[in-house]
């Protein structure tokens, strides 16, 4: 029933190939007319070279959120295309950080928004809120349509970015928003959705979230699958089978270490950053680089201020080059990208404002000296196209097997959708 409908042609499968190897040969070979040169050239000159061929890809972006909160998903009076800071409620909110112009200024190409329901609605109207987020990205695509154009691959994404629109992606965050339905996940992904993080600041019925290791909340949510329950484990290999990203942000190290060592394809971190340089439980550790090094996989790093520093200081965009640069000692500069976390949180590093900046970000990053303008063609977008076509190609090598049927009987879960998060900070991240 669910037959999966490639982008990728067979004829065209290595123009869009974006395996290991093939994305750093293309970057290099992009790169070698200037590399020569780029020392006589200012780090802007340098970024807006790079962003001219590999254009900004974020691949964590809370817009539905706001549009959900604060407009009841009602598009009417929203003017996307004009600067959101002048609008009556936008101009008010803490938590709205992109609009059209700020993405084009700062040479988007492509973008995730995140489909997010709390986790109060698990057990309760979960995906029938993923749904109406799922709807309201689309509608805002279509009205939106001469700038935003709805993509599933990296063949639109490359398209898109050819006619000069910014290709626009669906994640969906929080495993809670599939309520334990492999069916509800193969018809999210026939939608359009082409990420799901495994768990949000809650567990669920099959997956331990990263709230479990927090002595705030050991009473409220202990662990109860030491990472992923065998259920959990299906739920990667039909990720795998579909061409979904597992996404592994807000997991617990169990579960990310055990959706790591099942998976066939690699993974991201949607929006999280490296916990040797803020212990947060929402960042990844070194001993979680190594394995996503290992799986070429890749850490998006997020912005939020309370997860960059933990002192309670507000962090600024030397911060964020200290996680990038840590990530990159680990990892290397083939597994990070971006994941800001724009318009999901209230408090943004100083020079990361708005989605605007991130040229300001490249730019520190080659004033450290340690990034070339290849480098930095990967962490701007290369390095996601790369996993996501590298997903796109194991999922065609596993087209003839079936789909999952499994069914998992729900009755009886008592932690799993409990907000800790409301009951420690009352703010949702």
């Amino acid at each position: 029933m669910f037959l999966k409908k490639l982008c990728i042609e067979p004829d065209t499968e290595m123009k869009y190939n974006y395996g290991h190897t093939g994305v750093a040969l293309v970057l290099t070979l992009l790169s070698v007319s200037s590399s020569n040169a780029e020392g006589k050239k200012t780090a802007k000159e340098v970024v807006a070279e790079v962003l001219r061929r590999q254009p900004l890809i974020d691949a964590h972006n809370d817009v539905a959120m706001n549009l959900r909160e604060h407009f009841s998903n009602d598009l009417t009076n929203v003017k996307f295309d004009e600067d959101l800071r002048k609008q009556p409620i936008w101009k008010d909110l803490n938590t709205s950080h992109t609009d059209l112009p700020r993405l084009r200024s700062a040479k988007f190409g492509a973008v995730f928004f995140s489909a997010f329901v709390e986790c109060r609605t698990q057990y309760r109207d979960a995906v029938e809120q993923t749904l109406e987020q799922i709807d309201v990205v689309k509608r805002l695509i279509k009205k939106y349509d001469k700038d935003l154009s709805f993509s599933t691959c990296v063949k639109d994404a490359q398209e898109a970015m050819s006619k000069g629109k910014i290709a626009t992606f669906i994640g969906v965050e929080g495993g809670h928003s599939i309520q334990s339905n492999l069916g509800i996940l193969r018809i999210l992904y026939e939608l359009g959705a082409r990420y799901l993080t495994l768990t949000h600041n809650c567990n669920n019925p099959w997956a331990d979230s990263n709230w479990v290791e927090t002595k705030e909340a050991k009473d409220l949510l202990p662990v109860e699958h030491n990472g992923l329950s065998n259920f959990g484990l299906e739920i990667v290999d039909e990720m795998n089978r579909l061409g979904m990203m597992v996404d592994l942000s807000h997991t617990s190290v169990l579960t990310m270490k055990a959706a790591l060592a099942r998976t066939k394809a690699p993974v991201i971190f949607s929006h999280s950053g490296a916990k040797k340089i803020a212990d947060h439980q929402r960042n990844v550790p070194d001993d979680v680089l190594e394995l996503v090094k290992k799986t070429n996989s890749v850490v998006m790093m997020n912005f939020f201020s309370g997860f960059v520093r933990t002192d309670g200081q507000r962090a600024t965009i030397k911060d964020v080059v200290d996680h990038i640069e840590h990530i990159r000692s680990v990892a290397g500069p083939d597994h990070l990208g971006f994941g800001g976390d724009f318009d999901g949180v209230d408090l943004m590093p100083v020079g990361l404002e708005d989605v605007s900046k991130y040229p300001d970000l490249l730019e520190a990053l080659y004033n450290t000296g340690h990034w070339t303008a290849s480098d930095l063609e990967k962490i701007s977008g290369g390095n996601i196209l790369r996993v996501l076509g590298d997903v796109e190609k194991v999922s065609k090598e596993l087209q003839g097997k079936e789909a999952f049927q499994t069914p998992l009987k729900t009755e009886g879960a008592k932690t799993g959708g409990v907000n800790i998060t409301g009951l420690i900070t009352d703010k949702f991240f």
